[in-house]
């Protein structure tokens, strides 16, 4: 996890009536808390309440392109792409249009995937390699996490 996905969680909490988010992911454990004023509940807050364990290893700022890496329980040759935010998966630019990629649809380096929606921002993911989709891992709309697996590809 790195600086940039900590503010967008912190901007989640603020835009949503979310009271209170935690989350652990690879030996990182963030909680972050919204702190109402005692006498007028349900107003907007006045400060949120962060509390994040010390951590083993630093910050990286990362970069909004999907990053590729291999997995274990992936079939030998195949690359994972995964997910460089936490936000909602999208298969197609519209709910009208066709989708960017289907399984079996071969793909060249830089062309979109799909798109990941985070605080209102569509980050378009494209794949680092030339190859076979061979599956896609999640289902249009629904939410993904940092580091979750989206595509798998058959490289050429």
């Amino acid at each position: 996890m790195n600086l940039r996905e900590l503010k967008e969680l912190i901007e989640l909490v603020r835009s949503t009536e979310v009271a209170e988010l935690e989350i652990e992911r690879a030996g990182y454990r963030v909680k972050i808390k919204r702190i109402l004023p005692p006498s007028s509940p349900g107003l907007i807050p006045q400060g949120l309440s962060i509390s994040v364990p010390p951590f083993q290893q630093k910050f990286q700022e990362g970069s909004r392109s999907a990053s590729v890496e291999k997995t274990q329980s992936e079939p030998p040759g195949l690359v994972t792409i995964t997910s460089p935010i936490v936000g909602t998966f999208y298969r197609a630019p519209a709910p009208d249009a066709d989708f960017y990629v289907n399984v079996g649809d071969f793909v060249k380096k830089g062309q979109i995937l799909c798109i990941v929606e985070a605080m209102k921002l569509m980050n378009e993911i494209e794949t680092e390699v030339d190859g076979k989709v061979v599956e896609i891992l999640v289902e249009n709309t629904k939410t993904v996490e940092y580091g979750a697996p989206l595509f798998r590809i058959q490289p050429a």
